[in-house]
């Protein structure tokens, strides 16, 4: 499949960077540039945008308001946010916009593409040093809400077993080679999950998975 890219990014060797990396990769057919999240948006809606690298330190409108604009625009746009920001909130604050992935700008350009290809495949990311942040806004929801039960989703083993491994930032091919599995068998099962969960995409799975401790 191929696939257009969009480089949200005020710094110029920082997109030079970016976009000499991605002319190398057979499945990315346009890449556009901006320096500002304006200039992203009115992109967005002019042409066919596929995945958005973001950086959250731009002139004017942030990275986040700019993902979540654009999610509500069209919320099939996968969205990457790559910046130098760890701050716990601000993690949080990407991911409830609606951000697929979240990497550090010192992540190697090669893993980097391997993460834009999951995400393509409907994958959810998050870089290793930030993972504590998720994982920890999970662990308080269970503590805020330790009087609730727990709703029984009837998830099979093989499900719960599944989402573990979208948890875990598994694209839908690496699960079919971790079980063993068709892909086809592993979307079924995908699918199967999003409708018993009641959720839109994996990433959303895969917080709630976490927050209600199913896996």
């Amino acid at each position: 499949m191929e696939t257009n890219i969009l480089i949200v990014e005020d710094h110029e060797l920082t997109r030079f960077g970016l976009k000499t990396a991605f002319e190398s990769c057979d499945f990315v057919k346009n890449i556009f540039e901006a320096e500002s999240a304006e200039t992203a948006i009115e992109i967005v809606e002019n042409n066919s945008v596929d995945l958005i690298i973001m950086d959250l330190g731009l002139p004017g409108m942030n990275g986040i308001d700019a993902t979540e604009k654009i999610k509500n625009y069209n919320k099939d746009i996968k969205i990457v946010i790559l910046t130098s920001h760890n701050d716990d909130q601000e993690v949080l604050n990407s991911l409830k916009a609606g951000a697929n992935a979240y990497c550090s700008k010192e992540i190697n350009p090669k893993r980097l593409i391997q993460v834009i290809q999951s995400v393509l495949e409907g994958a959810a990311w998050f870089d290793p040093s930030i993972s504590h942040v998720v994982l920890s806004a999970a662990t308080k929801s269970q503590s805020d809400e330790v009087h609730k039960p727990l709703k029984d989703y009837n998830l099979t083993s093989r499900e719960t077993q599944i989402l573990k491994l979208i948890t875990e930032g598994y694209s839908n091919n690496e699960i079919a080679n971790e079980l063993y599995v068709s892909i086809n068998t592993t979307k079924a099962h995908v699918a199967s999950i999003l409708q018993k969960l009641e959720v839109d995409d994996r990433l959303q799975a895969a917080l709630k998975a976490l927050k209600e401790r199913l896996v």
